[in-house]
């Protein structure tokens, strides 16, 4: 007999793809039903973790949808027939010269970009790439420190400046450390009854913050390679893990590069928030900001109430072109 129902994508390995009808934890395997292109798109990858997807499944006479985990094997695989409309998602582009983009998770609650002031060191362009993409397609972003007990005290003042450009923007930023524990209740707490996602560049202890979060889970910690203190990959798959706390992490692989996708570059200064706040007040419409008289946003950067960080950035986002770092 043919069952039907819909699931939400936890784990995508290649051309495989582990279901689980959330919020119960169930998983068991799927395909892909031919080519299926969603419309529009021009992500390399028509269906993501977190994607809720319609299937059909083979099991025997009298078996209820509620059992299905037991019988579905990956012998005997699920199959995904459609995708359902996304109610948001993050999208990257590729860092060669391809227009290739790709979906790293839909339909989440929140983002949590992880980061380090220094092991690795923190590039502030990255950042602000991933920041404008979550603004951009409604995710929910909060900014989260880890490892502040190795810098917390020697690199005070670059924490401060930090703390100063995010928040003054309008971000949270949380303070943690994977090591102590400083913080991850606070975390936990963030993260209880939502689907959050975890990223961020390799290297700034992804995995061991989510080991932090729940020690039953056994996601993969790497090292800090010592040639440029950069992160190596640990993390190869894009996958969801369920909290015993409450709430689901989707963990992706280290970043190296981050384009933005389908953003017009008069558009850009929309997803600023603290450029948005002044932007009224420039004295021609459409201000691009950089040469325009009468820019409040230019203003407000001389004066010191616009980060010149964020606003250089911006510049950088303006005149991108072909590679993405």
């Amino acid at each position: 007999m043919i069952i039907k129902g819909q699931a939400t994508v936890v784990k995508h390995t290649g051309s495989h793809y582990l279901l689980s009808r959330l919020p119960e934890w169930d998983m068991f395997p799927a395909v892909l039903r031919g080519k299926i292109r969603l419309k529009g798109s021009t992500a390399t990858n028509p269906v993501a973790v977190g994607d809720v997807v319609n299937f059909e499944a083979e099991v025997p006479e009298g078996v209820a949808e509620q059992e299905l985990a037991a019988y579905v094997t990956s012998e005997n695989t699920a199959v995904i027939t459609s995708v359902e409309p996304r109610r948001n998602y993050i999208i990257r582009k590729s860092t060669n010269l391809s227009r290739q983009s790709h979906i790293i998770a839909a339909n989440l609650d929140r983002a949590f970009i992880i980061a380090t002031i220094d092991y690795p060191e923190i590039k502030l362009p990255f950042l602000d790439r991933l920041l404008v993409t979550c603004e951009v397609y409604n995710v929910p972003v909060t900014i989260v420190l880890n490892k502040v007990d190795l810098y917390r005290e020697s690199h005070k003042e670059m924490l401060e400046a930090f703390h100063e450009i995010y928040e003054g923007a309008g971000y949270t930023v949380l303070e943690v450390s994977a090591l102590t524990g400083d913080g991850v209740e606070e975390l936990r707490e963030a993260c209880r009854g939502h689907v959050s996602l975890f990223s961020g560049v390799s290297g700034v202890g992804k995995s061991s913050l989510i080991k932090a979060l729940d020690p039953s889970l056994e996601p993969k910690v790497g090292e800090i390679s010592d040639v440029h203190l950069q992160g190596k990959h640990t993390t190869t798959f894009y996958e969801m893990y369920s909290l015993t706390s409450g709430g689901f992490i989707v963990d992706t692989p280290g970043l190296r590069g981050f384009g933005l996708v389908d953003l017009k570059k008069e558009e850009i200064a929309l997803y600023f928030p603290e450029m948005l706040k002044v932007a009224q007040d420039c004295r021609f419409t459409p201000c691009t900001h950089t040469h325009e008289p009468g820019c409040a946003v230019k203003e407000a950067v001389e004066a010191g109430e616009i980060s010149y960080d964020r606003y250089s950035s911006y510049l950088g986002m303006l005149d991108e072109e072909g590679k993405y770092r």
